[in-house]
């Protein structure tokens, strides 16, 4: 009897330490995502490699933590605007996914389309990316328009309308991911943050580098993860 009771007491004592590594063997790859990426040439990553923009690298990110990609897609091409993103969406059959980003506007603001056109083609882009999860609006993450001007070739031109006009567009869309109960980040503050550090700018002189991508994958992690 007492020898019995001896060998529960240690059977119990192990059981209730936890393993090393525990948390990455309970996950064992067992979650993926996948991950539909809406937008322009921040989100295609022109002036970096496809393994530098921030949706790669945000995924690189989530790997530490045992979640695997299901699924990556681009709708992104350099130089669309709201409309012609809207438009592409539309022609395509897309399947479901568990996330969905949204970053467009900066080609409508630099060829001077007005406010209430890139609010109407916004709020369209926002209703098919929250219809692609399935109705789940908290799975779609609005990212804010980065300030063009503080790049070299940016500082050719108006810096002082750029930006004015950018954080106008900002705060348009802002006001729609809410409306839509969707999720927004700001990465435009970071960009402007770093504003004198050149290793933010890709070799173009106008596009984030693979720097700033990361900065960016650090702060979307986390709407992933939770």
């Amino acid at each position: 009897m007492h020898r019995l009771l001896i060998l529960f007491i240690l059977v119990v004592s192990f059981s209730c330490q936890t393993p090393v590594g525990s948390e990455m063997l309970a996950k064992d790859d067992s979650t993926s995502i996948s991950w539909l990426a809406l937008g322009d040439s921040y989100t295609i990553g022109q002036g970096v490699n496809s393994t530098e923009r921030f949706p790669a690298q945000t995924l690189d990110l989530l790997k530490l933590r045992s979640i695997k990609t299901a699924q990556l897609t681009y709708v992104a091409t350099t130089g669309w605007t709201s409309g012609q993103l809207d438009k592409s969406i539309s022609q395509q059959n897309l399947a479901y996914y568990d996330f969905v980003t949204v970053l467009i506007g900066v080609n409508d603001q630099f060829q001077g389309i007005d406010t209430s056109t890139y609010s109407k083609n916004f709020k369209s882009i926002l209703n098919r990316a929250i219809l692609a999860t399935r109705g789940e609006s908290q799975h779609v993450l609005v990212l804010s328009i980065p300030d063009y001007s503080l790049t070299p070739e940016g500082k050719k031109l108006d810096t002082t309308k750029i930006k004015r006009e950018i954080d106008l567009f900002n705060r348009l869309n802002k006001n729609l991911a809410n409306s839509f109960k969707c999720q927004y980040l700001d990465i435009t503050v970071l960009g402007r943050e770093a504003k004198s550090n050149p290793t933010w700018v890709a070799k173009d002189g106008l596009h984030p580098s693979a720097v700033a991508y990361k900065n960016w994958a650090n702060r979307i992690f986390p709407f992933i993860v939770r």
